[in-house]
């Protein structure tokens, strides 16, 4: 026994309605409820694939609508809308990248600070007390001026000649 195209364009046709009444039914419910209200969520609950209320534009304002709508019982402004959304992505990727921007120069300052006390306990490195290095180096300078000073006392009081260079 065959079907007729008139009694399958029925099946289909009664199977459509079938799937639309449990969308409207599980948007109802899950709005009623309190849970957020997506394309994905009514499709599982309804259970029927997306791509149904992608094909039905009615089903799929449906759903849009009622995503928009605040929850039963909520009070007004207590929930975030879907129009605030993209300014809350936009305010959390600036902290974002504040933030990364932060841990850069966290990062550099520790590898500062590390290499420093790398080089420190390696030897590489300048000494830690450079001030005292400084002044040892004025004092050795001193001492040279010093002793040049009294070479050139002891060869005026020498009688030997000052030794010649050779020019």
């Amino acid at each position: 026994m065959t079907a007729s195209p008139d009694h399958l364009a029925k099946a289909r046709a009664a199977d459509s309605e079938r799937r639309r009444v449990r969308v409207f039914k599980a948007l109802d419910q899950l709005a009623a409820g309190g849970e957020e209200v997506t394309v994905s969520a009514v499709a599982r609950a309804a259970d029927v694939h997306r791509s149904l209320m992608h094909r039905h534009g009615d089903l799929h304002a449906a759903v849009l609508a009622r995503a928009a709508e605040p929850p039963p019982g909520a009070a007004a402004g207590s929930r975030v809308g879907r129009q605030s959304l993209p300014a809350d992505v936009a305010n959390l990727t600036a902290r974002n990248s504040c933030l990364s921007a932060h841990i850069t120069r966290l990062e550099r300052r520790l590898s500062k600070a590390l290499g420093q006390t790398v080089r420190e306990a390696s030897g590489l490195g300048a000494p830690a007390d450079v001030e005292t290095l400084t002044r040892r180096i004025g004092e050795l300078e001193q001492r040279i001026l010093d002793l040049r000073s009294e070479l050139a006392e002891r060869d005026e009081d020498s009688p030997l000649p000052a030794p010649r260079t050779g020019t």
